[in-house]
């Protein structure tokens, strides 16, 4: 027995599952998974000493590859003069600008410590400031395990087949109006029966919980026509993209400003923290300045903030650059080859997905015929050549800027490889 199988023997029987997250178990494509030792740069290497070219990044977090060394220094000084104090500190002020500087909506930020928080707080803002009740979801976008945004989700969920909204009451999910990605009509229609309740419309502006989705040309400015003539607010929930496709993120790169941004991931350097943000005069609704209410103890904690500061640091125009370069040569490489096989794809900057459909999908509905059982195959022999892809169709490919092109290289060659064995 290996010893990634004993952890997982072990964890079974004190985690539920094994894991604390649930795509981690690798349910979706059979197998068990690499208990992860180290990492470093653009390779893991699990509990057996096997190194592996990684392609998720814990799920897109770290843009800089692991243990980079600048983030790592400046966790190291910082815990040295203390890990939490429930008080304001003055990184957490440069932060704070630093984000509002760098993301064209935001005029005021407040942090928390995930992704599920960040659209929670969200949500509950555009209600407040609206005085409405309902929630409009794209079908498959995720936007964090809490009740109001569960419904329709994709990823995990999806991965799954569980149902949305178990353990979810039912007037709870009612709250959240679910229609497809991709379609202003539905859009419209939507809005034309129940306009005057709408909240708030959130959605990923690049989906990345049904594999790397793009919008539609003009389905963005679309929402945002939409959303602005009803009085509703347009969350784009950043998590996934945010910093990654653009140095303002994804409304930078397409052009279309939303009143409120949800962010995560790369902008915790790898450590938990999160972030929303938006017009000023919607920030300002929150406590204490207003009555919506939002509040938590780790928020804006030193060592996170001291990680994302780091991380930003190091976001340079070259490493924007480097993330074009090194996804479009996997794009003309081995993912436009692959198409010509019967596949399809997406791809965003350093964001990629394959999936194993002819046509390329443009809303969950589409994604769902993919074949699920060629892509665990797939995904098995990629893991056996030593690339670690997310253990799902339903995910995307993240990549770090300090991949290698020797690493692209040997990629490259080990994609192809599992993809034709």
């Amino acid at each position: 027995m290996g010893r990634s199988q004993e952890l997982l023997n072990r964890a079974c029987s004190v985690i539920p599952g094994g894991v604390n997250s649930p795509v981690r178990a690798y349910k979706a494509v059979g197998g068990q998974p690499p208990f992860i030792a180290r990492g470093k740069g653009a390779v893991l290497v699990d509990e057996e000493g096997r190194e592996y070219l990684d392609c998720v990044c814990s799920w897109g977090a770290l843009a800089i590859g692991h243990a980079n060394e600048q983030v790592v220094a400046a966790i190291e000084e910082t815990a040295r003069a203390g890990t939490t104090f429930g008080a304001p500190t003055a990184r957490e002020v440069v932060l704070a600008e630093a984000i509002c500087d760098r993301v064209p909506s935001v005029e005021k930020v407040r942090l928390c410590s995930s992704g599920t928080e960040a659209t929670m707080h969200a949500i509950r803002l555009a209600r407040g400031v609206t005085g409405r009740d309902l929630i409009v979801k794209m079908d498959g976008c995720y936007h964090g395990a809490h009740d109001a945004l569960l419904v329709g989700a994709g990823s995990g969920v999806a991965t799954f087949g569980i149902p949305g909204s178990p353990g979810i009451p039912e007037p709870v999910a009612a709250q959240t109006l679910v229609i497809p990605f991709n379609d202003l009509s539905s859009v419209e229609r939507v809005f034309a029966e129940h306009g005057d309740r709408i909240a708030a419309v959130i959605l990923e502006p690049i989906a990345g919980n049904m594999g790397c989705i793009p919008p539609r040309p003009g389905y963005l400015e679309g929402l945002r026509a939409v959303t602005k003539q009803s009085g509703a607010l347009l969350i784009f929930d950043e998590v996934m993209c945010g910093f990654r496709v653009a140095r303002g993120s994804a409304q930078e790169r397409y052009g279309v400003m939303p009143d409120l941004t949800t962010m995560g991931k790369i902008v915790g350097g790898g450590l938990p923290l999160a972030a929303f943000g938006g017009r000023a005069e919607y920030m300002d609704h929150l406590a204490p300045l207003g009555p919506v209410y939002q509040a938590g103890t780790l928020s804006g904690n030193p060592l996170a903030v001291a990680a994302a500061l780091a991380t930003l640091e190091q976001l340079t125009p070259e490493v924007y650059e480097r993330f074009e370069h090194i996804g479009n040569r996997i794009e003309q490489e081995f993912l436009i080859p692959a198409a010509s096989k019967g596949l399809s794809y997406h791809r965003v900057g350093s964001m990629w997905t394959l999936f194993f459909r002819s046509d390329r999908p443009h809303n969950f509905a589409e994604v769902k015929e993919a074949d699920q059982q060629a892509f665990g195959k797939f995904f098995n022999r990629a893991l056996e050549l030593g690339v670690y892809l997310p253990a799902s169709q339903f995910e995307a490919v993240f990549l770090s800027s300090v991949m290698t092109d020797k690493q692209v290289d040997s990629l490259i060659v080990r994609l192809q490889q599992a993809l034709e064995s």
